[in-house]
């Protein structure tokens, strides 16, 4: 069951290890409770992955947004999602993101966590992917002096009690996986420090894209779908770079 404690942390958007708490967990008597942080909803169900089964009803345990339920998620289900009504009346079905595992794999965590990893890029910042067969973005970020870091951006009224990330541990590397995100969304990391509980957004150094100045959030970007129209220069690469032809000096700083 939440502490108080918990649903302290939670509201607050302090809590370290929120998939610890968030998402479904098992009693000790085997019973499945799903508990979720969705401020500003007046109701909350959980319905079948499938369709709109009713699962279940999560009940208000803090008015801030911190909902707790028992489900009866049937044997072999592959999931569930949350029906929610929102204060202004909308109804929007949402994927869990903490009912998802790790993003990262072990070896790549391991590699980042010595620093050398030879593409970190790869598998840091934002990743429109499949992940557990569910569509969406994984985001990770290494900030090892955090106390919680969350995403935000348009997709949650860029609040970070709403998608805190998963703590990798000694790694100093925070991650989650978003189902439904997909390109064009602006997002950046909201960190809150070790240090005196300094609390900051911070764009993505690993942004594949960002937005025009003078703001400053990072887009999520597949940059796998990008159509090149170097084939031209590519072939006669090998004869341009030959020792007995002009070149070409460019400055960068």
């Amino acid at each position: 069951m939440l502490t108080p404690l918990d649903i302290d942390l939670l509201r607050q958007g302090r809590h370290g290890d929120p998939f610890a708490v968030l998402g479904p967990h098992r009693d000790a008597s085997g019973q499945i409770w799903v508990r979720a942080l969705l401020p500003g909803a007046v109701s909350v169900s959980v319905i079948g992955a499938a369709g709109a089964k009713p699962l279940g009803k999560l009940q208000p345990v803090h008015s801030d947004g911190v909902w707790d339920g028992q489900v009866a998620l049937p044997a072999g289900a592959k999931g569930y999602r949350l029906q929610v009504r929102w204060a202004d009346g909308a109804l929007q079905v949402l994927d869990d993101p903490y009912r998802l595992g790790p993003v990262l794999g072990e070896l790549d965590a391991w590699l980042l966590a010595e620093g050398t990893h030879l593409r970190p890029f790869e598998v840091l910042g934002a990743t429109p992917r499949e992940h557990q067969g569910v569509v969406g973005t994984g985001f990770a970020v290494w900030a090892p002096n955090a106390s919680r870091v969350s995403v935000v951006g348009d997709f949650n009224h860029w609040d970070g009690r709403r998608h805190p990330m998963r703590n990798c541990g000694t790694t100093g590397i925070w991650e989650i996986f978003i189902p439904d995100l997909g390109e064009k969304e602006v997002y950046k990391f909201e960190i809150k420090s070790r240090y005196q509980d300094y609390l900051v957004q911070k764009s993505d150094p690993y942004a594949l894209a960002a937005e025009l100045r003078p703001k400053t959030a990072s887009v999520v970007w597949d940059v796998n779908k990008y159509a090149w129209g170097d084939d031209d220069w590519m072939d006669n690469r090998e004869k341009a770079q030959g020792l007995n032809s002009p070149i070409s000096v460019y400055e960068v700083h």
